[in-house]
């Protein structure tokens, strides 16, 4: 196991008691990986699942929260209200008692403190599940996402390194208004979850002009000009192409003033299109490059997207990123 996952584990067994719903208890990855989080005192795994789930979750010595018809009834008018017009009686009843959208209403009631989901569940099920029932964080207008790529050693340092890629799974075309969005939440996102200064690098496939004045060049420049009066503070520089974002002498070539000088590690992308393509050609190519994600930014409280293909190690690292933030 690598440092940053160590360090990343450490971090999230100090905050052991904090509860961790997961609304899959049908997935044996996602049962093997909340083996492991009780194990090493990560967090706290429940499971939200039907009745007929509970004796299989006890017999592993996993927690779980039944759903209950009387709650379900509440949720259904819930939803009922805060989707009005838009489902139909038997519409909400469906979704109440679906596992994933039960978890986040406890969420939402405060009986835990984040949620994992995705092994089964598609990114959109788990983002409209979210954003109905927990919601954005206070003066959040865009919900995004970042994968952290730890990515082998290609930098003067000599060690592996954890690159933030964003929005890798929620905007498809962003407006400069959401790309701004994204460059803050995933640089406050790291700081968190890394613990190191975020260098944010607003990528194009041209550095300072030398690609003309296109639409997409015009859409990188305007998220500076809207991030840095917003946050001063944040070292942060585009219309930037990837090497010259990660690379010193390239950079000193290509972008001189810039204030990133080649050591970006969070990558904004122009486009999902971008993003997505981006992340998984490095998991593909770079056999000793690790993903991590969709890590989900900008809602009230700490829940994370699997991508459907996780494995049980990526799961429990997931859980300590989720954990971590809380």
């Amino acid at each position: 196991m690598n440092i940053f996952l160590q360090e990343l584990r450490a971090r999230a067994a100090k905050k052991h008691a904090k509860k961790i719903l997961f609304p899959e208890a049908k997935d044996e990855r996602v049962l093997d990986a909340a083996r492991i989080v009780l194990k090493e005192k990560i967090a706290a795994p429940v499971f939200v699942c039907s009745s007929v789930d509970v004796p299989k979750v006890k017999a592993l010595g996993l927690a779980s929260a039944p759903m209950e018809e009387k709650r379900a009834d509440s949720l259904q008018e819930l939803l009922l209200e805060l989707r009005s017009g838009k489902l139909s009686k038997e519409e909400a009843r469906a979704l109440a008692r679906d596992p994933l959208m039960y978890g986040m209403y406890l969420l939402r009631l405060g009986e835990s403190d984040g949620l994992v989901a995705g092994a089964t569940y598609t990114t959109a099920d788990v983002l409209r599940a979210g954003l109905w029932l927990v919601g954005k964080a206070e003066g959040v207008q865009t919900v995004s996402s970042s994968f952290y790529m730890i990515v082998p050693p290609f930098r003067d340092s000599g060690t592996e390194e954890v690159l933030t890629f964003s929005d890798c799974a929620v905007v498809p075309q962003p407006t400069a208004e959401q790309l701004a969005d994204i460059a803050i939440s995933a640089a406050d996102a790291r700081s968190r979850i890394v613990g190191d200064e975020p260098k944010v690098a607003l990528l194009s496939y041209s550095t300072k002009g030398s690609g003309g004045s296109s639409p997409s060049i015009a859409l990188v420049r305007d998220t500076l000009a809207l991030v840095r009066p917003r946050r001063p503070d944040l070292i942060i520089d585009g219309e930037l192409q990837a090497d010259a974002a990660l690379s010193k002498a390239i950079s000193e070539r290509k972008s001189p003033e810039s204030q990133v000088k080649g050591t970006a590690n969070v990558l904004i992308f122009p486009s999902l299109d971008a993003a997505n393509i981006s992340y998984k050609l490095v998991s593909s190519l770079c056999p000793d490059a690790h993903a991590l994600g969709p890590i989900l930014q900008g809602m009230k409280k700490p829940i994370s997207d699997l991508s459907r293909g996780a494995s049980t190690d990526d799961i429990v690292d997931i859980v300590s990123i989720v954990s971590s933030q809380i």
